[in-house]
């Protein structure tokens, strides 16, 4: 069982265990972040469940078979706020591999 970090909008932090397959959006919405809606239940029709990566995880994300999609992108354009490590929590697959995986949500205020 892998653990994240997910920065909230005020800039406090919390820490979650994860269950591993399941989604980043699954995972978030699950722990009753407000932020995180996940609107469409995870088929990419949606940017509810936009949130930031930090930058020492992007490529270790993508390298486990996360990768972004044009049509992920395409989506990311209806977001508020995206930053170059935006991406869909519904497309994050988690993974032991990603313990310690540190994330943030939309407006948080982190100088990445």
């Amino acid at each position: 069982m892998a653990t994240i970090t997910v920065i909230q909008k005020d800039g406090s932090k919390k820490n979650l265990e994860t269950e591993d397959g399941w989604s980043l959006m699954e995972i978030l919405r699950d722990a009753g972040f407000d932020a995180i809606e996940g609107a469409c239940g995870g088929s990419m029709a949606c940017a509810t469940c936009h949130i930031y990566i930090h930058p020492d995880w992007v490529d270790r994300v993508k390298a486990l078979d996360n990768e972004q999609t044009e049509e992920e992108e395409d989506m990311l354009d209806l977001a508020f706020d995206t930053r170059d490590t935006s991406r869909l929590g519904c497309q994050i697959r988690m993974s032991d591999e990603l313990d310690g995986l540190i994330v943030a949500l939309p407006g948080a205020k982190v100088k990445w």
